[in-house]
């Protein structure tokens, strides 16, 4: 069973960047498309970047665009989320899986920004 680990998150001000890293266990297949999604206090789960497709393609949502950058390590089976420009409203647990949430979910990595 894939296990996706998350880490890099952090407690940053209004303005900072943070560099998120994901990372998939025990598997020997190719993940194609995957995505970083989080979640705010009391509120559901979204999907805020994915990456896919032998050419890297990326989308963003409207809240992140210009802000975050989705990239990946197909050789280390990593998958990064630059954050720049962090605005409160970004504070969330981020999670990494694929577009179809087709992993068990992991621990996620805590993100607070202060503002």
């Amino acid at each position: 069973q894939v296990q996706l680990v998350e880490s890099g998150g952090g407690l940053v001000q209004a303005g900072g960047s943070l560099r998120l890293s994901c990372t998939a266990f025990r598997t020997i297949l190719r993940i194609n498309a995957m995505g970083w999604y989080r979640q705010a206090p009391g509120k559901q789960r979204e999907l805020v970047a994915t990456i896919n497709g032998a050419e890297g393609s990326t989308n963003y949502a409207d809240s992140v665009k210009g802000r975050f950058t989705i990239s990946r390590d197909n050789v280390k089976n990593t998958w990064n989320l630059q954050m720049n420009s962090l605005k409160p409203e970004d504070t969330g647990v981020y999670y990494c899986n694929t577009p179809r949430g087709s992993y068990s979910w992991g621990q996620g990595t805590q993100v607070t920004v202060s503002s």
